[in-house]
């Protein structure tokens, strides 16, 4: 099996050095990740500037390609110019804090998955539900049985997935749940600055809204100490408003 691996972290980042620690064992692995952090950068891609690709090493040894670019653009060349033939899988991560509910429209982890199944080839995003500085060998193992089992069922071809695992010890983590997204709420909030020369400034900050969650999501699932595993697209039609809007055409004229 040949797979291609990336984040939004960027190429440094312990998230993915795990995962490739983790699958390179029984894949060939190559990764193709941005050379700096782009995490919050959505699904954006690359248009007014070229893309800088260099070889990327650590401790004297090949590591992947660099690219300054977005996740998405990671993927877009790493299928295109970098794997050789097409990859078997793409797997994005292991982000460091979660990405469910309202946050996958904003994550580069997701976006890159979504990117690979938009190109035909089956992909993984996978999170980790912290923002502290975390081992991530749990995540990286829970990631290798799932890319085993996606082997194991090529009728799940060309699929993607967000999988987000609790930030827990192993003998904590109630099991896996196969979850739909939720819909989390964010306050964000921003505090006005100024710099040394009188420019004003704003950063912005935020903080989740709390409220019974849904066993049924991602976000209820993950917080009672699920792995929660979505199948996700990049088709955001809102299936049921079309019955309801069939006359606003004829209704506009």
């Amino acid at each position: 099996m040949r797979i291609l691996l990336t984040n939004d972290d960027g190429i440094y980042a312990r998230g993915l050095a795990a995962l490739y620690e983790a699958l390179s064992a029984e894949a060939d692995c190559l990764i193709v990740a941005p050379e700096i952090e782009q995490s919050a950068v959505g699904h954006a891609i690359t248009l007014s500037r070229p893309l800088m690709v260099r070889s990327a090493a650590k401790g004297g040894k090949f590591l992947g390609y660099a690219v300054c670019g977005t996740p998405a653009d990671c993927v877009k060349i790493g299928i295109k110019e970098l794997a050789g033939p097409t990859p078997d899988l793409v797997v994005s991560g292991i982000n460091r804090g979660a990405n469910c509910g309202n946050n996958v429209i904003y994550s580069g982890t997701v976006s890159a998955a979504t990117e690979a199944a938009m190109m035909g080839v089956t992909s993984l995003a996978v999170s980790l539900d912290t923002h502290q500085d975390a081992d991530y060998s749990f995540a990286a193992r829970a990631a290798r049985r799932l890319v085993r089992y996606l082997a194991a069922h090529p009728s799940l071809s060309g699929a993607a997935f967000n999988v987000n695992v609790p930030f827990l010890p192993e003998n904590e983590v109630r099991g896996i749940r196969l979850v739909r997204q939720g819909r989390s709420r964010t306050i964000e909030t921003f505090e006005k600055r100024m710099d040394p020369r009188g420019n004003v400034y704003y950063w912005m900050s935020g903080e989740k809204a709390t409220g019974p969650h849904d066993m049924e999501t991602d976000i209820g699932a993950l917080a009672a100490g699920y792995i929660t595993v979505t199948p996700i697209c990049y088709d955001l039609t809102r299936y049921a408003m079309l019955d309801a809007l069939k006359n606003l055409a004829d209704d506009l004229l």
